[in-house]
């Protein structure tokens, strides 16, 4: 990653939403809400087990919906939920919502220090481009996953736009398995898991130490 700071035309994009459609389903830019109560499912899918309470960041959390989705399924007792998004607005709006969570505003690429999680969910951080090229959203794709995965004691979950649908969208971040395999074998972990079996135009990874 350069100096830029690229990303955050990605951050701006998300609090425009937020500005238009207010706490929503659509002010996280999720055109369906049947279809991001599924992700939440998908994406919690992560937690192999819940005999004991496990903790679990949710990075780029927005205003806590997969928090609400947890306690709305009964998992928020076994699994200890804290929140970071890198938007002063999302973090003021979710402590609003949750003051009893911890919540961080930080940015990992920019030596925001962070403890350690067992689990650590994306949802959402990584299927938007919006302006960047895909070689810019791919190095801050990798950059933030090598830093967030160290912060994960047992594993993350994250999704991405498919290369296994009829059109791509230029503003979405498409990714072929292929070149997501070797990234995480290479760099990160050869334990992941794909799962495309959902649905949805979009594949999400499980990636375990």
């Amino acid at each position: 990653m350069n100096g830029s700071k690229a990303y955050l035309e990605i951050v701006s994009h998300y609090e425009s939403c937020l500005d238009r459609h207010g706490d929503s389903h659509l002010g996280v830019d999720w055109p369906n809400r049947a279809d991001a109560q599924k992700r939440y499912e998908v994406m919690l899918d992560v937690v192999r087990s819940t005999d004991s309470p496990v903790s679990l960041l949710d990075f780029g959390c927005g205003a806590s919906h997969l928090y609400e989705h947890m306690v709305a399924t009964g998992r928020a007792g076994l699994i200890h939920y804290s929140g970071l998004d890198l938007s002063p607005k999302f973090v003021e709006l979710s402590r609003r919502k949750f003051p009893e969570l911890r919540y961080y505003c930080l940015d990992v690429l920019d030596g925001g220090a962070l403890p350690e999680f067992d689990y650590i969910i994306a949802n959402g951080v990584f299927t938007e481009k919006r302006g960047l090229t895909f070689e810019e959203m791919f190095e801050y794709f990798k950059a933030t996953l090598r830093a967030v995965f160290q912060k994960a004691r047992i594993g993350v979950a994250f999704n991405v736009m498919s290369t296994r649908v009829d059109w791509e969208r230029e503003d979405l971040f498409h990714v072929p398995f292929d070149s997501m395999a070797v990234f995480l074998a290479a760099e990160v972990s050869r334990h992941f898991v794909f799962r495309h079996d959902y649905r949805l135009y979009e594949y999400t990874v499980y990636v375990y130490r």
